[in-house]
């Protein structure tokens, strides 16, 4: 049964992921509202040690004065995105909000689609312990078919509320309560025909699996964990690239690098970092990934086939397989501006732009049950954190 900000308040209380902000942008959704969910949801360095008790029991305030209302009924909840993407095309994606079962080990259900970077998760543990509920869903994509007729039809409107996301720009966000039995059971059965594959949040899973583990004896809702569902299908998602920011090399060992796999074409140069923001269309029309030095130098890196042929057929990988027994740091960045800004302002040895993940090859890689390299697709727009909450004391 979920808890739910009241509708007047929907949107002066939800926030971006906790793991998308940084510092400012967390300070910025503090000071809009003191019911924003910023406040529970996320530390800041001045809060000191995170006071664990002190946020569960500002939940519980919440809930007693009636910032929150909890569901009087099992329900579910559609939400629909509403944005333009990038080649300027209306669309929307729609999936559906509830308790996704925490499964592991050999027959899991649930599976990945990408490896994860080493990160504490202590925090999340704690957080979702003490407070009793799941703050902010997992996404997952169903392999099944079934699921995007089964939430054609509108339910019940609870709230709409527009914010901007930073790969897509002004996004409105609706949600609607599905409450009556045999849709919800429609819409259950559609889950239920296949796997889901965790397009974002496997960290947040991670930490679900620990505390079903841990504690579900005594948390009867260990058994889920609070997740949006939408089909894995073309009209269904909205796939960035995810770049790569080379530190710990020298640029010419990099490159010397790069060239036993790779053939480098000359591709001109940046005459800034803000110049980047072309880059995307080119790779993409260019179909290949293409290198930023600290001079803004421009290479193409077009695969030598036969010296990537241990690697997958995805950019994240290739460069895996060729850098493999080079010491190096890698770091991750979504927006091209910002990883040519830290590669020409002598922050790194090189940032690589690479082309985003094919819908086909994450449909392969569920199927097959291989994972990616980390961080090798961004999924957007983002969902917000404080829509839907997920009290862990039932089922």
């Amino acid at each position: 049964m979920a808890l739910r900000p009241r509708a007047d308040l929907t949107q002066a209380v939800i926030a971006p992921p906790y793991d998308v902000m940084g510092s400012d942008e967390v300070r910025h959704w503090r000071a809009s509202h003191r019911r924003n969910i910023t406040h529970i949801d996320v530390a800041l360095p001045e809060d000191g040690d995170t006071p664990y008790d002190t946020l569960a029991g500002r939940l519980r305030e919440w809930i007693s004065d009636g910032s929150l209302v909890r569901d009087t009924a099992p329900t579910l909840t559609v939400q629909r995105m509403n944005f333009t993407d990038n080649l300027g095309r209306t669309r929307t994606i729609s999936g559906v909000l509830g308790g996704l079962e925490v499964t592991s080990g050999e027959g899991a259900s649930v599976l990945p689609h990408e490896r994860t970077t080493p990160k504490a998760s202590t925090d999340r543990y704690d957080l979702t312990v003490a407070t009793g509920a799941n703050l902010s869903p997992v996404w997952g994509l169903t392999l099944g078919d079934g699921l995007h007729d089964a939430l054609d039809a509108p339910g019940e409107l609870l709230a709409v509320a527009s914010m901007d996301d930073s790969a897509v720009g002004a996004v409105e966000h609706r949600w609607e309560r599905i409450a009556d039995p045999e849709r919800i059971a429609t819409i259950r059965a559609a889950l239920a025909r296949d796997d889901v594959l965790i397009a974002d949040g496997h960290h947040r899973y991670g930490v679900a699996q620990r505390i079903h583990g841990e504690l579900g004896s005594s948390l009867p809702g260990a058994s889920h964990t609070l997740a949006f569902i939408s089909p894995l299908t073309e009209d269904q998602l909205a796939v960035a690239a995810i770049h790569r920011v080379y530190r710990g090399i020298e640029p010419q060992d990099l490159v010397d690098r790069l060239a036993s796999g790779f053939r480098l074409v000359d591709g001109g140069r940046l005459d800034s970092p803000a110049d980047a923001d072309r880059l995307p269309a080119q790779i993409k029309e260019r179909n290949a990934p293409c290198l930023v030095d600290p001079s803004g130098n421009l290479l193409w890196l077009i695969a030598d086939e036969a010296l990537v042929s241990g690697a997958r057929d995805l950019d994240g990988a290739r460069l895996e397989h060729v850098l493999e027994s080079t010491d190096h740091e890698v770091s991750y960045v979504h927006d091209p501006v910002e990883a040519a800004r830290q590669a020409m302002e002598g922050q790194a040895a090189a940032a690589v732009l690479i082309r985003p993940v094919a819908i086909s090859e994450i449909t392969r890689t569920g199927r097959t049950g291989e994972v990616m390299p980390p961080k090798s697709t961004f999924f957007s727009p983002k969902l917000p954190t404080g829509a839907v909450l997920r009290p862990l004391d039932g089922d």
